[in-house]
This record gives structure tokens, sequence and C-alpha cells, in this order.
């Protein structure tokens, strides 16, 4: 053999000793993880939504991995703090978070400094539970569906108004899809939370308002005191199994969820995201943990994280659209 044909078979040696000692360090490093505690961080305050679900799903995951995996209550900002804080930590599966349509799917678009790129800075893990927004009117207003809510608001052009939770939320949003859908007028008016909004809409101050099911209280259906006119989402509510879909109300085009998921760093080795995926599910799936999503007014929801991230995907183009629609940003 000649010194230059050995040469070059050296190399071929080697490159595929190195590939396969990478490998094995791949594997070795996804058999042994996690090998110390796991932190979950929320970027909501404590005793919350995002709270209840992210103590929950740390729970059971803790049994899953045979590791602790912590909160870490991070707020601010409308959850964008901690979002920051899970796209700058380590890719090493030992920093996750809590993410949300509004966290994920609406303020890279919506701000107009994003602190992060929901697609380029994460490492989606799977979803965990979701809920359509409701349509939902005061007792007073005459309107009995979205057809008629609609002849109403064209006859009174700017007499109706619709609440939310503060400008530029998926509230806000919502209201203004369905503005751009039906050529309407309304009036947006913002509030510093759901209780207040949810006040003045019972007091009539304001006669509509787009939000989760749990928000509204169910009781406020029952009494009477709220009509809901429709589900923003592709079926129906278990709670309010009579009020019809958007679609089915005959108003195509307006579909509005509101979402938990999990999420890692960008570049967590596959291997982990596969085995953070398979634990989510896996607790989702408990006992617990869906009691814990329904006390909430949400459902079970995973799946694979490359459906989490088309789901992140589709939200942002949405938004992006009401955000060029309306000329809305935030600072």
């Amino acid at each position: 053999m000649s010194i230059r044909r050995a040469f070059v078979s050296g190399i071929a040696v080697l490159g595929a000793a190195l590939c396969a000692a990478a490998l094995h360090t791949e594997g070795a490093r996804a058999q042994a993880y996690p090998s110390r505690p796991v932190r979950l961080i929320v970027p909501f305050p404590a005793g919350g939504s995002a709270d209840l679900l992210g103590r929950t799903l740390a729970k059971k995951m803790s049994e899953g991995l045979q590791q602790q995996v912590l909160v870490e209550n991070r707020a601010g900002a409308g959850g964008t703090i901690g979002v920051t804080a899970v796209a700058r930590a380590p890719a090493d599966g030992y920093t996750l978070g809590l993410g949300t349509v509004s966290t994920l799917g609406m303020a890279p678009v919506v701000r107009r400094e994003p602190p992060y790129d929901s697609l380029a800075d994460f490492a989606p893990l799977s979803l965990v539970a979701s809920a359509p927004f409701l349509l939902v009117v005061n007792a007073s207003v005459p309107a009995k569906s979205p057809a008629e809510l609609v002849d109403l608001a064209k006859a009174k052009p700017g007499q109706l108004n619709f609440a939310s939770i503060g400008e530029g939320t998926l509230q806000h949003f919502s209201g203004e899809s369905f503005k751009s859908l039906t050529g309407t007028s309304m009036v947006h008016v913002p509030y510093k939370g759901v209780a207040p909004a949810l006040v003045d809409l019972l007091a009539g101050q304001v006669q509509l308002m787009f939000d989760v099911l749990a928000s509204f209280q169910v009781q406020n259906f029952q009494s009477g005191r709220l009509r809901a006119l429709a589900v923003l989402g592709p079926s129906r509510v278990t709670q309010l199994p009579s009020v019809p879909t958007m679609a089915e109300a005959g108003l195509r085009g307006l579909e509005v969820t509101a979402w938990f998921g999990a999420i890692a760093p960008r570049g967590v080795p596959r291997e982990i995201v596969a085995r953070l995926n398979a634990e989510v599910r896996k607790a989702v799936a408990s006992a617990e943990m869906r009691e814990a999503i329904s006390a909430q007014g949400f459902e079970p929801a995973t799946g694979s994280p490359e459906e989490f991230a088309a789901l992140i995907r589709g939200d942002l183009e949405k938004w992006a659209r009401v955000v060029k629609l309306t000329g809305f940003r935030a600072e």
C-alpha cells in the first residue's frame, strides 16, 4: 500500500472512530439524563392557572424522571421575562419552561422589540392544555347568535364595547379579528386583568368579551347574567353543549385557542427532547394532571415536538396579520 493510500485509509478509520465516539457520547448523555434536579420556569406569579398547571406537571414529571423538577416563578412583562430566561439557559435539558399562546404565539409579533424568536430560540417539547375562546355578551344584549350580534353592531356602529385584559392581548386581538371579519365597528375597552373586565361585563358597562370559559365562571351562564353566543374553536365545550362553534353559527375564519406548552432552550439534544416529550405526555395522561387542567377550564392536549412547533408557527402568522391590520405594537 502506498504512503498516500495508507494515509487516506487512516483518516477514514479515524473519522469513523470519531463518529462512533460521538454517537456513543450522545447515547450515554441521554441515558444518564437527568443526573440532577431539573428547573421548570413558570413565567407567571404563584397562585394562578399557569402556576397550578406548572406545579402539577413538575410533580408528575419528577416521578417519571426520578429527579426533582423544581418550579421557579419568573413573572413580569406578560410572561416574557420568564420565557426569555428559558431561551438564555444552557441547552442541557435542565431548564424547561411553560409557554403560552401569548408568550410564544403573540409576543414576538406584537412587541416592537421582541426579546426572543419563538421559532429559533426554543425546542418545543409538547402541548399540555388548551381551551377555545368564547364570544360572550351581557344578558341585556338582544343578540342570540353571532349573526344577530353582527346585525346589531352594524345598526349601531361604534356603540357596542368589547372588553379585554389589556392592549395587545389575545382577548383584544380576538375582538379586532371579529371586527375585521364581519366589517363591524366596536370600541375596545382594555382592563388590567380579568376580574375588573368581568365586573363591568356583568354590570353591562361593556357589552361583550372574548375569553376562555373559566374567566367567565360557569355560574354566570347558569344564572342567565351572561350569554355565550359561540365557541371560537373546532368543537363545542363540554360545559356548554348547546353553544355552537363559530363555523356552525355560519361565521368561518375566526378560531382562537388559548394553550399551555412545555419548552426547552434551542439546542437540547434530540434524545433528551424525545425523553422529555414522553414524560410530559405521560404526566398529562395522569388523573392528577387531568384534574388540575380541568379545574382551570382547559382540556388536556399533547403531541409531538413537531406538532407543537407547527401550532406556534400558525399562531405567529395569524396574529402578525392582526398586528398589520390594527397597526398596534406593544412597547
